[in-house]
């Protein structure tokens, strides 16, 4: 197995173990989520995973622990602020076109939108 797709045996080694991790605890959640005895139970069908509630916690209290600098202040202003500046551009440039357009008579009345008649 070393000698395909140019990976050392040292690596071989550690992929293989990975992959025996994944497989343990892939058979092990599906033990566990399978099992009709859990709903008899207070848990209920759902497995507790630490390390998931960990993540859930980790990204609820992300607020808390924001610390604001430069590189933050223009990501939201990139994120925020542009979009919104670029559309309005975009929309003012068209008005514009068409009332210049309609000022110098390139557009007749029946072919305007949003005419009144």
């Amino acid at each position: 197995m070393s000698n395909q797709n140019d990976v050392s045996p040292e690596q071989a080694r550690i992929i293989q173990e990975k992959f025996q991790r994944r497989v343990t605890l892939r058979n092990e959640f599906l033990k566990l989520r399978t099992d009709p005895f859990r709903h008899a139970g207070s848990e209920g069908g759902s497995v507790f995973d630490p390390a998931f509630l960990r993540f859930q916690a980790l990204n609820v209290s992300y607020a808390e622990f924001f610390k604001p600098t430069g590189s933050a202040a223009l990501k939201g202003i990139a994120l925020l602020f542009l979009p919104m500046f670029g559309l309005g551009y975009v929309v003012w440039n068209s008005r514009q076109a068409n009332e210049r357009a309609y000022r110098s008579g390139e557009v007749a009345y029946k072919d305007r939108h949003f005419r009144i008649a």
